[in-house]
C-alpha cells in the first residue's frame, strides 16, 4: 500500500502541530528528511531540512514499527512548531518525495480497520469521541471505542456457537455417548442472548439521543416570555424579544451542555388562532416539531394548555413571567425558578439515559433485531424436538452472521463510506 501522510492536529497557528506518516516507507522517509538514522527508542529531536538542504524546523520525532502502531503499519509522527509556514513547508516537502501521497479522509483509521487493529464499532466510537462535546457523549463514545461492543458481541457469538455445537453433536454423533436431549440447555443459552439483545435494542434510541443531543422545546401562547426564557437558559441573546405578540415566527434552536447532557433548547412560535399566513406557518411548525421533542416546557398564565396543544405526560408545565417567584413558576427576566427548571429537565433526561447500553447506532440496532429474530425462530423449532435440530442450528448460525455484521466481520463495504465521511485527513 502507498505510504500516506497528513496533518493530524488542528489546522492553524498553535504551539505544536503534528504530521503523521503511515506505510512501509514511513521511517525511511523521516530518516531522509532529517538526514539521520532513527535506530533505538524514540522520541528523538531532529532538524528537518528541505530537499536543497535548507533548514525548515527542529522537530520531535516519534516512530512506531509495524504492527505496533495505530494503523498496524510503520508510523512516524513529526511534532513541529505550529506555525502555518512550518506546516506548509513540511507538507510541500513530503509531497515532493516519490512514493508518498496525501491521505484521504479517515484513511489512517481505515487502515487500522483493515489491519485488524480495531473493529467497525470502534471506528464509529472513535468518530463519536472526536465529536464529543459533553461528558455524557464522551463516556458513551469511550465505551464503544475501547471495544465494549466488540467484547459483548464476542460473548454472544461464543454462547451461540456452543448452542449450535450441542445440536450438531447430537445429530452427527447420535450413536456415540453424547446427550440425546439437549433442548433445555440450548434453549437456556439462546434465551440468555435474547434477553441481553433486548436490553441493548431498547437502549439504542437513548444512545442516539446522547450522540445527537436531546431536544427540549419551550411552547405556549404568545407573549409569555418563551424567548426571554431561552436566552436566560443559554446565557446569551439567542432569540429576539419584545412586548409585541408573535415576535417569534420560526424555530430557534440553541445547544446547551446541561450538567454533562447535550441538550438543544427550542424557542417556538406562540400558539394561538391567527389570520396571519406567516404566523400560521410558524405555529404549525411549532406544534409539529415540539411533538417530536424529548421534553416540552409549557409556559402558561393559568396552568392550562393553549388551544391546539395536546398534553403529553412528560410535559413540564410552568407559570409564565413569575418574576418574583411567588407562584412557583419561572421567569426568564429575573431568573426566578430557572435553577429548579434546569434540575427538572436534567432529572427527566438523565432518567432516560439509565437504560442506555453499549450499542449506539441504528445500524447496531438493525443487526441485533435481525439476530433476535433468527434466535426466536430457533426457539420455536427447538421446541418441536430433535428432528428439527438441523434447521434450528441453521437459524443460530444466521443469528451469528447477523452479529458478525455488528462489528464489521462481514458485509461492511456498504457502510464504510458513510462511517468515514466525518473523519478528517489526519485521522
Amino acid at each position: 500500500m502507498d505510504t500516506i501522510f497528513a496533518l493530524a492536529s488542528a489546522p492553524g497557528k498553535a504551539g505544536i502541530s503534528v504530521i503523521r506518516i503511515s506505510g512501509s516507507a514511513a521511517i525511511s522517509v523521516v530518516e531522509k528528511i532529517t538526514r539521520s538514522k532513527l535506530n533505538g527508542p524514540t522520541p528523538k529531536l531532529r532538524v528537518i531540512n528541505d530537499l536543497d538542504g535548507s533548514f525548515i524546523d527542529q522537530a520531535l520525532i516519534l516512530t512506531f514499527k509495524a504492527p505496533n502502531s495505530f494503523t498496524g503499519e510503520n508510523v512516524a509522527e513529526l511534532h513541529l512548531h505550529g506555525s502555518g509556514a512550518v506546516v506548509s513547508s513540511i507538507i510541500n516537502l513530503l509531497n515532493n518525495i516519490k512514493g508518498l501521497r496525501l491521505a484521504e479522509a479517515g484513511e489512517f483509521t481505515r487502515r487500522s480497520l483493515n489491519n485488524g487493529k480495531i473493529d467497525l464499532a470502534q471506528v464509529e466510537g472513535l468518530a463519536d469521541l472526536i465529536d464529543a462535546e459533553t461528558n455524557a457523549q464522551h463516556k458513551q463514545a469511550a465505551r464503544v471505542f475501547t471495544g465494549a461492543l466488540g467484547r459483548k458481541t464476542k460473548e454472544w457469538r461464543e454462547t451461540l456457537i456452543k448452542a449450535a455445537a450441542l445440536l450438531v453433536a447430537t445429530i452427527d454423533f447420535s450413536d456415540e455417548e453424547v446427550p440425546k436431549e439437549v433442548t433445555s440447555e440450548v434453549e437456556a443459552l439462546i434465551n440468555k442472548v435474547i434477553t441481553e439483545l433486548d436490553q441493548e435494542i431498547i437502549g439504542v434510541q437513548t444512545a442516539e439521543r446522547i450522540r445527537a443531543g436531546f431536544d427540549v422545546a419551550i411552547v405556549g401562547a404568545p407573549n409569555l416570555g418563551k424567548s426571554t426564557l431561552l436566552n436566560f437558559l443559554v446565557g446569551r441573546d439567542a432569540a429576539i424579544t419584545s412586548d409585541i405578540s408573535g415576535t417569534t415566527r420560526d424555530i430557534i434552536e440553541v445547544k446547551l451542555d446541561l450538567r454533562g447532557l447535550p441538550v438543544s433548547i427550542l424557542d417556538t412560535a406562540g400558539i394561538r388562532e391567527s389570520v396571519d399566513a406567516i404566523e400560521e406557518i410558524g405555529i404549525s411548525r411549532a406544534l409539529k416539531r415540539s411533538s417530536l421533542c424529548d421534553l416540552r416546557i409549557v409556559l402558561s398564565e393559568d396552568g392550562k394548555y393553549p388551544s391546539g396543544l395536546e398534553p403529553k405526560e412528560t410535559d413540564i408545565v410552568c407559570f409564565a413571567k413569575d418574576d418574583d417567584g411567588k407562584r412557583g413558576g419561572v421567569s426568564g427576566k429575573t431568573g426566578a425558578g430557572v435553577d429548579e427548571l434546569k434540575h427538572n429537565i436534567w432529572t427527566h433526561l438523565n432518567n432516560k439515559t439509565q437504560n442506555v447500553g453499549i450499542a449506539t447506532r441504528e445500524r447496531h440496532r438493525t443487526s441485533m433485531v435481525d439476530a433476535k429474530q433468527f434466535l426466536s425462530n430457533a426457539i420455536v423449532l427447538l421446541r418441536d424436538g430433535p428432528k428439527y435440530y438441523d434447521i434450528t442450528a441453521e437459524e443460530i448460525r444466521a443469528a451469528i452472521h447477523a452479529l458478525d455484521s455488528l462489528i464489521g466481520r462481514i458485509g461492511i463495504e456498504s457502510v464504510l463510506d458513510e462511517v468515514f465521511s466525518s473523519f478528517c485527513l489526519g485521522k
